[in-house]
């Protein structure tokens, strides 16, 4: 029998149109959107399938919406049970981690929902109280975009926050410390540098006071073991413990996410099946960087 490990996409995985489809189609996604709007209090399946996109694209819409997408994209797999009799782990890029405790157990919907959307809106103050940004940066090493960042902290604060894949680091600061690695970038060695469609600079100390906002939040949510391991953003491992879950989900808001580190440690776990469950297909063709030969089916939303 495989093994096999649920992956679920984080914001920037959005577009308008989502869901559309899938609800027409299950009455059990429908049913996630409806609930998620009794607990939300507006219509988030009418923004996932209307937009507008500035609407959807914004961080206190786009993390509900992609949450709940991506739990409705998995209603459809729940027709091929042996699936998901496969699973062995589950992990979730950033705020994708969220969607898999609630798969895993260890979060209810709505509980989860609830987070997601406090997160959203404590990690969109944040963006707000300091004009930042995120930049892709391409065709460095990690040691290589750490230099990078060092020399453009001369412009304003700037730090890794994503290693997605080979050759694909995420960089978040200041708006003058990112428009200073795009300046230098080049210069490096980096094959380009893309600016990316977020309110602020994620995973670095500019979401202070976004950190304790969600720990007060996590304190008051119930959560539980989940039936299978979720793999933490921070430190690239398993965890099933509830109180050690709580303790990463706070520092998940601060520190790098460590996507590449995850798929080589679920690779040597002896996973060999992958699904990708949400909107987009960002996580398989990152995946791919880190090993061509392994599959990941695309679950869409």
């Amino acid at each position: 029998m495989p093994q096999t490990a649920f992956l679920f996409p984080g914001q920037g995985a959005q577009t308008v149109g989502m869901a559309r489809d899938l609800c027409a189609a299950l009455p059990a996604a429908r049913r996630l959107f409806d609930d998620a709007a009794q607990i939300l209090g507006y219509d988030l399946l009418d923004v996932c399938v209307n937009g507008p996109a500035d609407k959807l694209n914004s961080t206190v819409i786009s993390q509900p919406a992609i949450y709940v997408a991506s739990l409705a994209a998995l209603e459809s797999l729940r027709a091929k049970p042996a699936v998901e009799a496969e699973v062995v782990a589950a992990a979730g890029l950033s705020l994708g981690e969220y969607t898999a405790l609630a798969f895993a157990g260890a979060l209810s919907f709505a509980d989860g929902l609830r987070l997601v959307h406090q997160r959203g809106q404590a990690m969109q103050a944040a963006a707000d109280a300091t004009p930042s940004a995120m930049v892709s940066v391409l065709g460095l090493t990690p040691d290589q975009v750490e230099a990078l960042c060092a020399k453009a902290s001369a412009g304003g604060m700037v730090r890794v926050a994503n290693l997605l894949c080979p050759n694909n680091i995420v960089v978040s600061g200041t708006r003058a410390g990112c428009d200073e690695v795009e300046r230098l970038a080049p210069a490096a060695g980096a094959m380009k540098t893309i600016r990316l469609a977020v309110a602020g600079a994620f995973h670095t100390e500019i979401m202070k006071p976004a950190d304790e906002t969600l720990a007060a939040a996590l304190a008051q949510c119930r959560m539980q073991a989940p039936r299978l391991a979720v793999w933490s953003n921070v430190d690239a491992r398993p965890h099933t413990d509830p109180e050690e879950i709580r303790g990463l989900l706070v520092r998940q808001v601060l520190q790098p996410v460590l996507w590449e580190q995850t798929m080589r440690n679920l690779l040597q776990a002896g996973v060999t099946q992958f699904y990708e469950i949400g909107p987009g297909r960002v996580l398989a063709g990152l995946l791919k960087r880190v090993d061509r030969k392994i599959a990941c089916e695309n679950v869409a939303a």
